[in-house]
């Protein structure tokens, strides 16, 4: 496994596995992994011959008040849980390697971006599509690899390979939890311990609006009322939104009559943190 910079470094290791007959995957990071991204990492090995994972805190979908300068690197520790879980190259070049001087170009979304994370960050998807295209066209991957965690995100980049013809398939890989049910986030770090027990009321939510769901429940307002409630009534907490979408539009929905995703951020202390449940996985 090794670490490579540039995008031409890139370019020639996987035009030589290609040449050999080999298949390609391509996770896509802004590092600090943990096992979330360890069970990425572990499908593309399954699926592919080769696996590339991209290291890199993409300046372009953060707001100006947002974490980039804050956000956690490690590269070192990065490499060690890409190698144990067999990737074989870590893509990490620097913003001035992805963005040159100049950079006018982007690729941006209307419709599903507009909903959810894309109402309180508004810049954000643009820099996602601008990113991940520039990724898919440097590696030229066979298969893509995102977790559902974050679901918005997923449903984007999906539209947008559909939307643009890309020759790549896109997997989406269920979401790892801690023991206590905390989705897995880097994100996390930021949290302190009291913050930390405070985070788990959006798990707690999820399963609240999954038990309903379960049990027949199909009216929108009462799942998330009743999630909201569950959020409200711990002191950390602030909602963004709690919300359930077509899964197909990311548009809300009064009743679920159709694939639906249910949506989640809410801020502990100054940390947002997001959560959701697919009603096509309960």
């Amino acid at each position: 496994m090794k670490i490579v910079k540039t995008i031409d470094e890139v370019r020639r290791q996987v035009k030589e596995w290609k040449s050999q007959g080999l298949s390609v995957g391509l996770v896509p990071t802004m590092g600090y992994l943990h096992e979330g991204h360890a069970s990425l990492i572990d499908a593309s090995h399954r699926d592919n011959d080769r696996t590339v994972v991209s290291d890199f805190v993409n300046p372009m979908q953060f707001g100006p008040t947002e974490d980039l300068e804050s956000y956690p690197r490690d590269i070192e520790r990065d490499a060690a849980l890409v190698e144990e879980h067999g990737g074989d190259i870590i893509f990490n070049p620097e913003p001035s390697e992805m963005y040159h001087e100049g950079f006018s170009s982007f690729v941006d979304m209307d419709v599903l971006t507009k909903e959810l994370c894309g109402l309180s960050r508004p810049v954000h998807f643009r820099g996602v599509c601008t990113v991940v295209s520039k990724l898919f066209n440097i590696v030229q991957p066979d298969r893509a690899y995102f977790g559902k965690k974050d679901a918005q995100q997923l449903a984007v980049i999906r539209h947008m390979v559909d939307d643009l013809n890309m020759d790549i398939e896109i997997i989406g890989c269920p979401i790892v939890r801690e023991e206590d049910g905390l989705a897995k986030s880097s994100r996390n770090t930021y949290l302190n311990a009291e913050e930390r027990k405070a985070a788990l009321v959006l798990s707690q939510a999820i399963n609240i609006g999954i038990g309903m769901v379960r049990n027949g429940e199909n009216d929108c307002a009462a799942i998330t009322d009743a999630m909201k409630r569950h959020i409200s009534a711990e002191p950390l907490a602030k909602i963004d939104y709690v919300k359930i979408v077509d899964l197909a539009t990311m548009q809300q929905i009064p009743v679920i009559d159709r694939p639906a995703l249910c949506a989640i951020a809410v801020y502990i202390g100054s940390t947002r943190l997001i959560d959701n449940f697919f009603t096509e996985d309960i």
